[in-house]
């Protein structure tokens, strides 16, 4: 360890620093006084993001750099994934101070272990190791395990915690598992090196493609896509608001720079075995993710098969395999980590008097109570429609002609039509808003703070539409 490896980890080094901090800070602080906390902690997002975006002259110069005997990287995709995930954090940050308040849950350790579960995910996306890879999946596996247990004398939350620890373990052990493989058939456990033997060997050796079907189970686990999703839908209806808002958004970033680091840095000669793997997934996830949203009528789980659904997307451009497909992923899993931060802040917005608005039910006359909130609500719901004009229209554009240019019609065809049905469980929140009489027809507040948030959140979903070139040439540039 050396001035430039420190240097080069900079970001992560404020990050851990402040979270072991605010563990001290809070044993000091009275219950008065935790605003501090949610302070220090936006203070540290923005102060994160200056030293990553500053980048390193030795990045500059070369396009990546090397850190601790090469375990770590730094590049343009890991920078890039780095600083939107500072941003979805002071999003987290805002929208949860208020459901924190307002359940009794306003704690410290709320603060500590989305830090935590930030510094493994910077981790995982710096990964140039597969003992990195562990160790940063570990750190934020471990840290979002708790924080769904955060409401301990509540039996649905302990029940989630219980099931997302349960599948968690088992998707780490089948990862483990198969970066074992990996290295007994390379003998190596550097990426770089691994992507060398794994050219020399491809799909001849049979322990290398049995790892690469394990790595693969496990980041399935992770994105949640079918039929390794059982735990989702039971997740985000169990967990407490801020923990599913956080989950549903900001580890969907480190999981994608894990499948970068591992199928496209590491095994991108055996692209042939991994991509049939990749489209049975999708496929699934697209097919089933839509197909149970419109059954549902508890906004959570309608959402969470959503994410399974967008998971299956964000795989489209993965699979490709060219760098077009993977700056197209990249697009859509940031917009999506977006849209879904924003979707749950309204979640959150509505919940109150110790009830979560859970039920569609409670959406109802929304309009009626809190125009301006209904139509950021609606923004964000014809963004995940995948609407014209929203960004998310251009993010499911792009992974469909990635899938198109690999040849893959019929992929790109199934993606059209699951998408025009998925529109509709969107559309009838809207609905509900709009044109449902209200239960109860008294007006809704929020804090200044939250309210300027989330109207920032909802309408990046039209600015990033109407002007998303610059982002989608980020993402492309960095592959």
């Amino acid at each position: 360890m050396n001035l430039q490896d420190l240097q080069i980890v900079a970001p992560e080094l404020i990050v851990l620093i402040m979270a072991c901090s605010l563990l001290m800070l809070d044993l000091f602080l009275s219950p008065q006084r935790r605003g501090i906390l949610h302070l220090v902690s936006i203070l540290t997002m923005a102060l994160a993001a200056i030293i990553t975006l500053r980048g390193h002259p030795a990045l500059e110069a070369t396009g990546t750099v090397m850190a601790f005997a090469d375990t770590v990287i730094r590049d343009g995709m890991g920078d890039l994934l780095k600083v939107f995930a500072y941003l979805i954090m002071i999003f987290v940050f805002v929208y949860s101070r208020h459901y924190l308040k307002q359940f009794n849950m306003y704690r410290g350790e709320f603060y500590s272990l989305a830090m935590f579960a930030l510094l493994g995910a910077m981790v995982l996306i710096s990964a140039a190791n597969l003992i990195t890879v562990y160790l940063g999946l570990e750190l934020m596996a471990l840290s979002l395990y708790a924080m769904v247990a955060l409401k301990r004398d509540d039996r649905r939350a302990t029940e989630a915690a219980m099931k997302y620890f349960i599948l968690g373990s088992m998707a780490s052990g089948f990862l483990l598992y198969g970066m074992s493989m990996v290295y007994g058939a390379t003998g190596s456990l550097q990426i770089s090196e691994i992507s060398l033997a794994a050219a020399q060997q491809g799909s001849d050796s049979m322990i290398l493609v049995f790892g690469l079907i394990f790595m693969v189970v496990a980041m399935a686990f992770k994105f949640g896509l079918v039929p390794f999703h059982m735990w989702v839908p039971d997740l985000y209806e169990g967990a407490p608001a801020p923990v599913v808002l956080f989950i549903s958004s900001m580890p969907k970033l480190a999981a994608f720079a894990m499948a970068i680091r591992l199928l496209q840095d590491g095994l991108s000669s055996l692209h042939h075995d991994w991509q049939g793997m990749l489209i049975v997934v999708a496929v699934l996830s697209i097919v089933l993710g839509n197909l149970a949203a419109l059954a549902q009528q508890n906004i959570k789980r309608m959402l969470a098969y959503s994410t399974i659904s967008h998971m299956g997307f964000v795989m489209f451009g993965l699979l490709s395999g060219t760098a077009a497909g993977f700056g197209a992923s990249m697009f859509y899993v940031i917009t999506y980590a977006l849209m879904s931060a924003g979707a749950f802040g309204v979640v959150i917005f509505m919940s109150g008097k110790g009830i979560e608005a859970e039920k569609l039910s409670d959406y109802k006359g929304l309009n009626q109570r809190n125009p301006w909130f209904a139509a950021m609500f609606a923004a964000l719901m014809l963004s995940m429609a995948g609407i014209p004009v929203f960004v998310g229209f251009f993010a499911k554009w792009l992974v469909i002609q990635a899938v198109v240019d690999a040849g893959l019609i019929w992929l790109a065809l199934l993606a059209v039509v699951f998408s025009v049905i998925g529109g509709y469980y969107y559309l009838r929140v809207i609905k509900i808003m709009y044109f449902d009489k209200a239960k109860d027809e008294a007006p809704i507040q929020a804090p200044s703070d939250f309210r300027a948030v989330l109207s920032v959140n909802a309408l990046l979903m039209v600015v990033l539409g109407i002007f998303s070139a610059p982002l989608i040439a980020a993402c492309m540039a960095v592959f």
